[in-house]
């Protein structure tokens, strides 16, 4: 009956494609699946009533109110107009360059990871502020569209991002798994915070080699990207410090105080989220952009997407039981541990579904169905958690630039000009692909690029 698992997971990826929503999906398989296993008398009933049980446990998760609070945040600041000051004093400060304007939208986007950490929000602000000023400049369309969409994908990576919040919970429980079933009974733990500190290092080296390649760019075709005319330059120094300092203070501190709490040991990532979403509050309220209707609409659009997550969520717990019950698990576990050349092998069949299934799942199905799956098989070969989390949320950042189905393609395509074509976007995306690759493989070569910073903070 384990094979009955795998028709299970191929029937989902169907139905998907088909267009139906997500949860439904998930939840309406599982629950044909295990009625046709009570006809066949292949399935434990059972095991449908421990359902109750994992409601309960969702709810009473605590890791998980960060999600909220972390939305509320991202929308909060994108309706502030933070990303638009900084945008402009970014241009200022490195118009004088050829590739400024293109350097200025790696370093806002880069910020405005840090501070929404939502992939579709960056990419849709950025391609709505920046793309047009960029056409408008003479930049390459294929150059200034990739560099919006790989900008736009560092709310994967960059903490405090909704994913690495996600993968943290799920992978906290997987690793749990994996050590009870080595027999271990007092098992270590990995928390969100180790995802966030240990996503440092491989999201800068993310930024340092996009800016590198695109200084590379303005120096190898510097009529792709030129800079910006003097004439609208037509500021002082002393009133551009100004300008700067004001840009760019108050999300750096919002930043500084979200991940400084969580790496000085203060407050765990659930209040770190709560001092995010208190301070994009204050922040809109600076910039004068808070009143009753954006409140309004702020509000809704984070009920909205919490709701989606948690509806996700309870759809995908009940396809793991199912699964399960079928012993789906246990036919992964036989897969991936029999596979010639050990661990290498094993991480690199799982990377490349996972990059495969970006294509057509969003990261949160990804990170609810699959890893629970493959995460207890592949810690139980002795990966470090911190490491195979951010390996994975690198590897579903490149999915998402990936053309022809990329999800970061597919915002900007929405928010761009008619007279972009869709071909530049995709050859824009290609130069970045490779260099998160790249930055895969180096992480792949040296785990400690992860695991290094976790282990001073937190004397792991």
């Amino acid at each position: 009956m384990e094979w009955v698992a795998l028709l299970m997971f191929a029937a989902v990826v169907v139905v998907l494609l088909a267009g139906y929503p997500v949860a439904l999906t998930l939840a309406g398989v599982a629950l044909a699946f295990a009625g046709l296993g009570m006809l066949i008398g292949g399935f434990d009933t059972g095991l449908l009533v421990t359902m109750p049980a994992r409601l309960a446990g969702i709810m009473e998760n605590e890791t998980l109110i960060a999600v909220p609070l972390f939305v509320f945040m991202g929308v909060m600041l994108e309706r502030s107009r933070v990303a638009e000051n900084l945008l402009d004093t970014m241009a200022m400060l490195f118009g004088p360059l050829r590739g400024g304007l293109g350097i200025s939208v790696i370093l806002v986007g880069m910020l405005l990871a840090a501070s929404t950490g939502i992939v579709g929000a960056t990419v849709v602000t950025m391609g709505l502020l920046s793309l047009p000023t960029m056409l408008k400049r003479g930049y390459s369309p294929a150059l200034a569209s990739g560099t919006i969409c790989a900008s736009g994908t560092l709310g994967q990576i960059i903490p405090p991002s909704i994913i690495l919040v996600l993968l943290g919970d799920v992978l906290s429980s997987a690793y749990q798994k994996a050590q009870l079933d080595q027999g271990i009974f007092s098992p270590e733990t990995v928390s969100v915070g180790d995802l966030f500190i240990g996503a440092i290092i491989p999201g800068m080296l993310l930024v340092g080699l996009y800016l590198a390649y695109l200084i590379g760019m303005a120096w190898w075709r510097p009529a792709s990207m030129p800079a910006i005319p003097a004439a609208e330059r037509d500021i002082s120094s002393a009133a551009l410090f100004i300008r700067a300092i004001r840009a760019l203070l108050p999300p750096l501190v919002l930043i500084l105080a979200v991940l400084g709490s969580i790496m000085a040991g203060i407050a765990t990532p659930t209040e770190a989220a709560s001092v995010g979403a208190v301070g994009a509050l204050l922040l809109a309220l600076v910039n004068r952009q808070l009143d009753l209707p954006r409140l309004r609409e702020v509000m809704r659009s984070t009920v909205r997407v919490t709701s989606m997550v948690f509806l996700i969520f309870i759809g995908a717990s009940l396809f793991s039981l199912v699964f399960r019950g079928y012993g789906g698990d246990d036919l992964v576990h036989e897969l991936l541990s029999g596979l010639p050349g050990g661990v290498f092998t094993a991480v690199l069949i799982v990377m490349l579904v996972m990059f495969l299934l970006g294509f057509v799942l969003d990261f949160i199905e990804i990170t609810f169905v699959v890893v629970p799956i493959v995460g207890p098989v592949l810690l139980a070969m002795g990966l470090d958690p911190v490491w195979l989390g951010i390996m994975i949320a690198i590897n579903l950042q490149t999915s998402f630039l990936t053309p022809p189905f990329g999800f970061a393609l597919f915002y900007l395509r929405g928010v761009a000009p008619a007279e972009l074509a869709t071909r530049d976007i995709y050859r824009g995306a290609v130069p970045f692909i490779v260099i998160q690759l790249i930055a895969l493989g180096l992480l792949a070569l040296w785990p400690g690029l992860a695991t290094w910073l976790p282990d001073v903070v937190y004397n792991r």
